[in-house]
């Protein structure tokens, strides 16, 4: 079953891809131009050159998944950088939802590393 966590890690691939590859294209371009195993359980994020088509290939325990979106109106924001970017959860749902990535706004929250000393 397709579970995308902020447990993953996610690699973007920022020159266009061709949304016709399908699971072994997409693996060979893993392998040859991002260096990468597609085996290894890193979600890789792909995105056509008219940035309205994204795919995430993932493998699963007994298999591969691809996840396709179509936007119907509009495109999607890629992060500064070049070549294969490093994405946060918070960034792939940001690209996914049509937010801003340079400046969104986000609500402090608690995490772990903030612990104090009256806990």
């Amino acid at each position: 079953m397709l579970s995308l966590t902020s447990a993953h890690r996610y690699l973007l691939r920022k020159a266009p891809t061709d949304m016709r590859k399908g699971f072994d294209s997409l693996c060979g371009v893993v392998r040859d131009e991002l260096g990468r195993d597609p085996l290894s359980g890193e979600v890789f994020v792909f995105i056509g050159s008219r940035r309205d088509r994204i795919k995430l290939l993932l493998y699963e325990s007994g298999g591969f998944v691809l996840w396709y979106k179509r936007l119907e109106k509009g495109t999607i924001e890629l992060p500064q950088g070049d070549g294969a970017v490093r994405l946060s959860w918070q960034q792939l749902v940001l690209m996914l939802e049509g937010i801003a990535l340079e400046q969104p706004r986000t609500r402090v929250r608690w995490s772990p590393t903030q612990i104090t000393a009256h806990c």
